[in-house]
C-alpha cells in the first residue's frame, strides 16, 4: 500500500517536470517592456473587461456644440452624453458630423460611463431606425420568442391531465 502510493506520488511529481515547460514558455526579458515612472498605467487601460456598455434611446433635448455634448430625455430620467473623436456617428445609415445633433431628434446610440461618472459616447445613430435595422429587430424579437415558447412546458405537443376539482 505505501509503495503505492509513493509509486503514484512520484509519477505525479514527474509529470509536473515533464509538462511545467511545454505549458508556459518563458520570453526573454529584453523582449518584454519594462514600466517606467514616467508611463503609469491607469485602471482603464488595465482592466478593459471592466467597462460597461450601456444603450441609450430617445428624444435629443438640448445639445452643446462647443462642449461636444448632448441630453437624452429619456422616460425616466435625462442622459447627458458627450461626443469624443473616436465616437462613430450616423445619420439615416450615412455618416455624420456633431454638427448634424440637432434638438427634438430622435437617436439612439451606445455609451459607456467614465470615471468621473459621464457618459461617453461610442456610436450614436441620428434619426428613424432604418429598414435594415427595424428587420434586424424583428428578427431578433422572433427568434427571442421561438426560443422562450421552445423552453416552457406549456408549449409541448403532449397535453398535460390535471386533476379535477376535489369535492
Amino acid at each position: 500500500m505505501k509503495k503505492a502510493s509513493v509509486t503514484c506520488f512520484g509519477a505525479f511529481v514527474m509529470m509536473l517536470v515533464l509538462f511545467a515547460p511545454a505549458s508556459g514558455e518563458a520570453k526573454p526579458l529584453a523582449a518584454s517592456p519594462q514600466p517606467t515612472s514616467a508611463t503609469t498605467l491607469s485602471p482603464a487601460t488595465t482592466s478593459p473587461a471592466k467597462i460597461r456598455l450601456i444603450s441609450f434611446r430617445g428624444i435629443i433635448a438640448s445639445v452643446d456644440q462647443k462642449t461636444k455634448t448632448f441630453t437624452v430625455a429619456g422616460k425616466e430620467k435625462s442622459r447627458y452624453v458627450r461626443v469624443t473623436d473616436k465616437t462613430i456617428i450616423t445619420k439615416l445609415g450615412v455618416p455624420a458630423t456633431m454638427k448634424d445633433i440637432i434638438d427634438n431628434e430622435e437617436v439612439r446610440g451606445i455609451c459607456s460611463k467614465d470615471p468621473n461618472g459621464l457618459f461617453e459616447a461610442k456610436t450614436v445613430k441620428l434619426g428613424p431606425l432604418t429598414e435594415a435595422e427595424k428587420a434586424a429587430e424583428k428578427s431578433y424579437k422572433e427568434t427571442r420568442v421561438e426560443k422562450k415558447v421552445g423552453g416552457s412546458p406549456a408549449a409541448s405537443p403532449t397535453a398535460s391531465i390535471s386533476p379535477g376539482p376535489k369535492s
